[in-house]
């Protein structure tokens, strides 16, 4: 048997009416840049939210470099990170000129480890950037009393967490600017790179449009040095479409990884859910020391699995700059050595799901702990 690791395909199929009604009505419609579709979506995606605004965006690299922009943040500013998450991050803050600051994870939830936070702000520190990591809600309570101790911005990387919530609070409101990725993998996932940001404030609501439309509130006069970022009519339509699915799926995600967490010996460190949060389930990733050569055996049996993320930022050529050598980043550098993500598509049936489960298990009594 072969057990991808999430079938696109399958999934468009299961609401291929609806897209493709979806799709042709913009193509039909000959307004292909803004307008009614993606005006729909944003109005849809911020009541999901439970948020006030929405602006969808490109892609999610850019709606963080906007977030980051329209906060007034840029040359020779400070910004703590994550030091394990997706690049994107780290990225987004270099790409305004500012400083990334990594703070080590949470060894049991992956997220940014609130406790070594204060130890590296500074008159330079601007801003806070919290990754919900592979769907998991960051401790935002802690995170967000710090930033308010120490009058920062607090930027939320929800990329992999549509539809998680924090306190019966869903994800897309707490910190002044969320952050979100439409690309096709998620859990909202667009046919292509969409992005969005969301905020409670007018303020930065408006500034955040001006600034995806090159800057630009009225055509061809320019207000701010901006982006050309928007996302486009189609991707926003297929979006307004797969939202109306999303809780859906989701709990299809959530029984899955319930069904993983039973069955799945413990000779690997399985992965946990904070009880303050309720987990996306974005990715299943579990650890093992021997977890390349777990890797392995899975692929022998068919099984499809991915690591995120094999290389920690501060370890990448990019950002050699940085200085940060092996063994700066302890944490980070032993969870990007060992994570393995399982396959976890909403739409696996129950011979595959019994199937990675089995083989699995197979695999880690040969490999041991």
């Amino acid at each position: 048997m072969k057990v991808p690791f999430l079938n696109l395909k399958r999934n468009y199929q299961v609401i291929q009416k609806e897209i493709d009604k979806s799709i042709e009505k913009v193509v039909k419609s000959g307004n292909y840049i803004l307008g009614n579709e993606v005006e729909n979506f944003e109005s849809a995606y911020a009541k999901f939210c439970n948020v006030n605004f929405c602006v969808g965006v490109a892609n999610g690299l850019e709606a963080l470099q906007i977030a980051l922009t329209a906060l007034g943040i840029g040359k020779g500013d400070e910004v703590i990170v994550p030091s394990h998450t997706f690049i994107a991050t780290w990225l987004a803050v270099s790409h305004v000129g500012a400083i990334p600051v990594p703070i080590e994870p949470d060894l049991n939830t992956y997220n940014i480890d609130p406790k070594f936070i204060e130890r590296k702000i500074n008159k330079k520190t601007k801003a806070i950037i919290m990754v919900h990591l592979y769907g998991q809600p960051a401790d935002i309570d802690s995170i967000m009393s710090i930033a308010k101790k120490k009058n920062l911005y607090v930027i939320e990387d929800a990329a992999q967490s549509q539809g998680a919530s924090y306190k019966n609070e869903m994800i897309g409101s707490h910190g002044d600017i969320v952050a979100w990725s439409f690309y096709p993998g998620k859990n909202l996932g667009a046919f292509g790179d969409a992005g969005a940001l969301t905020t409670k404030s007018k303020k930065l609501y408006e500034k955040i449009k001006i600034l995806r439309n090159y800057g630009s509130k009225e055509k061809y006069v320019n207000n701010l040095i901006g982006f050309n970022s928007r996302i486009d009519p189609i991707q926003a339509a297929i979006l307004s479409v797969k939202l109306k699915f999303l809780k859906k799926t989701n709990i299809l995600r959530r029984n899955i990884a319930k069904k993983y967490i039973d069955a799945i010996e413990p000779l690997c460190i399985l992965p946990s859910e904070d009880k303050l949060s309720e987990h996306a389930w974005h990715l299943f990733v579990i650890r093992h020391e021997k977890r390349d050569k777990l890797k392995d055996k899975l692929d022998i049996y068919g099984i499809s699995t991915l690591i995120h993320y094999p290389i920690p930022p501060h370890l990448q050529q990019a950002y050699s700059f940085l200085n940060l050598r092996k063994g700066s980043l302890p944490i980070a550098e032993k969870i990007c050595s060992e994570v393995i993500s399982l396959p976890l598509d909403p739409y696996m049936n129950n011979n595959e799901i019994d199937y990675v489960i089995d083989k699995t298990n197979q695999v880690l009594k040969k490999i041991g702990k």
